[in-house]
């Protein structure tokens, strides 16, 4: 799919019940060989939220519920593309992972303490391994601005 100079992308923070983080690496990009969170473009017809849940599973098998809005990464690349990327957290419903091998050469739930001190780590990895009080934007998904608007799906993320 073509995306044009202006991207728009979502990454997971996904947690088990242990407190663990689910990272992958990939098999290409920046982040190559590296710990990341699963992510991915959103798509035509699909709101944020749940092209982080698709991502998620494409990339891992793990199915996981949205639990808030956690960040914002935006920056331009060559002074041509804005690259913007909206963080996720979400709570695994399940822990057997099944990868991507396209995309992904592993994928592991891993403890925050161990994430922060791997050098294999990418940033935004070593800076939510950090900050595990996070403030959480949570999502309401009740409201509707109007039916004259339109909308087929509206989440507020508050």
């Amino acid at each position: 799919m073509k995306r044009g100079n202006v991207w728009l992308g979502v990454s997971g923070l996904v947690t088990d019940d242990l407190g663990r983080f689910l990272v992958v690496k990939k098999r290409y990009s920046g982040l190559k060989g590296q710990w990341s969170f699963p992510a991915g473009f959103v798509n035509e017809g699909e709101t944020l939220d749940q092209a982080a849940i698709r991502e998620v599973q494409e990339e891992t098998g793990i199915r996981a519920e949205i639990e808030g809005c956690i960040g914002i990464r935006t920056g331009v690349i060559k002074e041509t593309i804005s690259d913007n990327l909206i963080i996720f957290k979400l709570k695994a419903s399940d822990t057997t992972i099944t990868i991507q091998e396209k995309e992904i050469s592993t994928a592991a739930f891993v403890d925050p303490k161990i994430l922060v001190e791997s050098v294999d780590s990418s940033l935004l990895v070593k800076h939510f391994a950090n900050q595990l009080g996070t403030a959480l934007l949570k999502g309401d998904y009740q409201s509707n601005p109007g039916d004259h608007f339109g909308y087929s799906s509206y989440h507020l993320f508050l």
